[in-house]
């Protein structure tokens, strides 16, 4: 998805096997931290072609094709 960039809010429109924490040392959790639906605000574009994303149960590293652009922020 070429429309994202820092500070656009996303909704996540499906789940990966496994999410990636966005913390300095990345760690893989269970998806169900997240809900399909739930909206966040890209915080960061990470190497790989990953996006930061920050939602209200913390921040993840999401590949585009699980994100829809709701607002460019």
């Amino acid at each position: 998805m070429s429309d994202l960039k820092v500070g656009a809010e996303v909704k996540l429109i499906a789940l990966p096997d496994f999410v990636k924490t966005a913390d300095p040392m990345p760690m893989l959790r269970s998806p169900d931290l997240l809900k399909i639906g739930e909206q966040g605000v890209i915080i960061d574009r990470r190497p790989g072609g990953y996006w930061g994303v920050k939602f209200a149960s913390g921040s993840f590293l999401l590949d585009s094709q699980y994100l829809h652009l709701i607002n460019q922020g």
